[in-house]
């Protein structure tokens, strides 16, 4: 196997196993509000995820850039957090700023905190070169991340039918919402919890 190979498998095997949930928890938790038909905008907000954990990786592994771990293992629930938060709080998002437009821009921002956690995990595992181990490390997250996020859609969508079954009369909120506030609900009381534990002070 040639390392480009060793070190995306070592990158898929990072973003899809259930050490890394927080990294899953995170995917959940930009998912939680789209809809199939709203493919376009869910893809701007990964691939500003993408962007932004891959510029951070990169400056984390070449130690361009050095962050506490204790930090960044804190922070990361806090991007939990707030993005369940906002989907909760968040009803219509053409009435929202921007019309919703600045999703991209704060996954992009949390990306950069991610990026520094996955470099904890790269960096110990570089011996003389850095370039072909990092590529491929990246290009095995974001195979990870589409795995991730073709289950975490297809649940999606299993949970919205699931409600529209039970609840066809009688619901407050349309499926989609009761949905969008569940999921939220759950990922955001977890990661509140981990930065709790993993408080630096």
């Amino acid at each position: 196997m040639s390392t480009f190979q060793t070190y995306a498998t070592l990158g898929f095997r990072h973003i899809a196993d259930l050490g890394a949930l927080d990294h899953i928890l995170f995917l959940v938790a930009l998912a939680a509000i789209y809809r199939l038909r709203d493919w376009r905008d869910a893809l701007w907000v990964v691939t500003a995820f993408t962007v932004g954990h891959s510029v951070t990786l990169a400056l984390a592994v070449t130690r361009v850039l050095e962050l506490p771990t204790t930090l960044i293992e804190f922070l990361i629930p806090i991007t939990i957090v707030v993005t369940g938060i906002e989907n909760m709080i968040v009803r219509d998002r053409r009435r929202a700023p921007w019309r919703g437009r600045y999703r991209p821009v704060f996954a992009g921002a949390f990306g950069l905190v991610h990026g520094a956690g996955f470099a904890n995990y790269l960096r110990s595992m570089f011996v003389d070169q850095i370039a072909l181990p990092l590529l491929g490390f990246n290009v095995g997250i974001e195979l990870g991340q589409i795995a991730v996020l073709t289950v975490v859609s297809i649940t999606l969508v299993g949970l919205d039918r699931a409600i529209e079954r039970v609840g066809r009369t009688g619901l407050v909120w349309s499926p989609h919402r009761l949905r969008v506030v569940a999921v939220s609900s759950l990922v955001t009381v977890v990661a509140f919890g981990w930065a709790i534990e993993r408080k630096p002070w």
